[in-house]
């Protein structure tokens, strides 16, 4: 195909990041990315998918109190544009009509919406369930601006003709119409996989058109879900000309136009680990601020898992807001301890240590009388945990900070966690990071100095609720563990077909029953960072008494 041309126009990407149902909050962003491009020089200003409401707003939109809200913030947008005449504004919000709600694009210049385009595809599946909240578009929408034409879509619109059940192909639509350019607001979650194929989507989509594309995807955390932002700009070849900032809100103005490859900028090139070490931290700054706090605590227990959450929290937060304590028992050996410390004290972060052995002490006669006869066992060990969530828990209500879990995706999936003990918290950071990338994302933090104690990477890993305790006691090797629970959590793969990937039966028969039986332990885990195709949590509906 030729390179097609496109004579230069300015776009001003908004890119930014709301708080869910704060409307107020988000009309004052909308009106700063107005002030930008009005600064600019720039005909339009794209703001992302659904941003007047932040998304998901989920059962916000079942309350007719907030749907009225909504859209008197879209009248006040629409009257604050008066003030720039030369901007048209795309603002992604819910748009009431006729008494049926659409998710919607809609377009504001002068005092007046010109257009509102509505989106066709309502996906339902994994985190989305739009179709509950939403009628769909009956048609494609284009605009004229400047002389040209333009479509407008919102996000699944650009996706949906990719081996999805949808009856319609919106893409296929605007391919029987003439445009100059097509603009698509997206609220596009992140997961480790989801970059290069959104940016495949959309260049294959403007291969497709031969036109140029404009995406603006919102950026910041919702509880489990993280927005990675990347806005993009590809030319009609289907060449990216511009690609936003990852992880961080933006308003940039860029002219849209097809120019000589030295003229481009350098795309970003993605370094996994990095990519899930700056989601996690996103995520927790987030989580934490939107809900109205600045500080967190963690349990140190010189392990790796909660090193890793440590140094992630104060990425996310800076060392004066991350504080750590440590909970040794009879069982804990010198070097957790030790390690712990020195883990705090290279964080910068505050510590504090707590002896748990005379509390544990306390329960032995009531367990006397309670089980006569009957030997120690997973009852005790988990007693341990217990106080030392029934501590933390404490340290979070009196100080007024949130409490962060620090088990990963692998002890979660097989139940090697305990309720109202380790699994106590507001986020799990590490509960969608298989343990084969926890020691990844440590060696990421460790790259340029030693901040976790390398002791704490290489030692076996080790609850220490018992003499000597080690995790392969009770565990697989997570090299196969995590094997195994990538194809029966992400692949959807059954006993059988694993088993013909060359893991031994009986093992995966083991761990498929375990993750079963231990849906009720997860239904009880505090919010959880998705960082995979498939996390724990609304993405992933199972019932706990069920079999199968």
């Amino acid at each position: 195909m030729d390179r097609i041309y496109y004579e230069a126009m300015k776009i001003t990407l908004s890119q930014i990041n709301p708080i869910i149902g704060d409307i107020s909050g988000t009309i004052n962003l909308i009106r700063s990315g107005f002030d930008q491009a009005a600064t600019d020089n720039s005909s339009l200003v794209v703001f992302p998918e659904l941003v007047l409401t932040g998304y998901p707003p989920r059962d916000l939109l079942n309350r007719p109190s907030f749907v009225t809200q909504v859209m008197d913030g879209v009248d006040e947008i629409v009257t604050f544009s008066k003030e720039y005449p030369l901007v048209t504004g795309i603002v992604g919000s819910p748009y009431l009509e006729n008494d049926r709600l659409y998710n919607a694009a809609i377009v504001v210049r002068d005092g007046g919406i010109q257009s509102v385009a509505k989106k066709i595809l309502l996906p339902h599946y994994d985190v989305f369930d739009e179709a509950r909240y939403f009628v769909p578009g009956e048609s494609v929408t284009t605009i004229e601006m400047d002389g040209k034409t333009w479509g407008i879509q919102i996000c699944e619109d650009a996706w949906g003709n990719r081996g999805s059940d949808y009856s319609r192909d919106p893409v296929a639509e605007f391919s029987q119409i003439t445009l100059d350019g097509l603009i698509n607001l997206s609220a596009s979650p992140y997961d480790a996989t989801k970059p290069g194929f959104r940016k495949k989507v959309f260049t294959d989509l403007a291969k497709r058109l031969a036109y140029p594309v404009v995406m603006v995807n919102q950026v910041g955390a919702n509880d489990e879900l993280i927005f990675d932002g990347r806005s993009l700009v590809l030319d009609a070849a289907g060449e990216v000309v511009h690609q936003s900032e990852a992880f961080e809100a933006s308003v940039e103005t860029i002219d849209i136009r097809s120019s000589a490859d030295s003229d481009r900028p350098g795309i970003e090139q993605i370094n996994r680990i990095q990519d899930i070490a700056n989601a996690l931290s996103l995520g927790i700054r987030d989580y934490v601020t939107k809900s109205g706090f600045q500080k967190v605590v963690l349990g140190l227990s010189g392990g790796i898992d909660s090193a890793v959450t440590a140094a992630l929290a104060v990425q996310a937060l800076g060392p004066d807001n991350v504080s750590g304590v440590a909970m040794p028992s009879k069982y804990s050996s010198e070097g957790s301890v030790t390690d712990a410390k020195a883990l705090a004290d290279q964080l910068g972060i505050s510590y504090q240590e707590v002896t748990i052995t005379g509390l544990m002490a306390e329960y032995d006669p009531v367990f006397a009388q309670l089980f006569p006869g009957m030997a120690p066992d997973v009852t005790e060990e988990n007693v341990q945990a217990r106080i030392r969530g029934t501590i933390l828990m404490a340290i979070s209500n009196k100080r007024g900070s949130l409490l962060l879990t620090t088990g990963n995706k692998s002890e979660l999936s097989v139940g090697y966690c305990t309720l109202y003990g380790d699994m106590c918290g507001a986020l799990s950071v590490l509960g969608d990071v298989y343990k084969g990338d926890v020691y990844e994302l440590a060696n990421w933090i460790n790259r340029n100095e030693a901040l976790i104690p390398q002791s704490s990477i290489d030692k076996p890993p080790s609850a220490e609720l018992r003499p000597d305790q080690k995790d392969e006691d009770s565990l697989p090797d997570y090299d196969v563990l995590d094997g195994i629970l990538k194809h029966y959590l992400e692949d959807h793969l059954g006993s059988d077909e694993i088993v013909a990937k060359g893991y031994e039966s009986s093992v995966v028969e083991w761990v498929v029953r375990t993750i079963q039986v231990t849906e009720y332990k997860r239904r009880q885990s505090p919010p959880i960072l998705k960082i995979s195709p498939k996390a724990f949590g609304m993405g992933r509906r199972l019932m706990i008494a069920a079999r199968g």
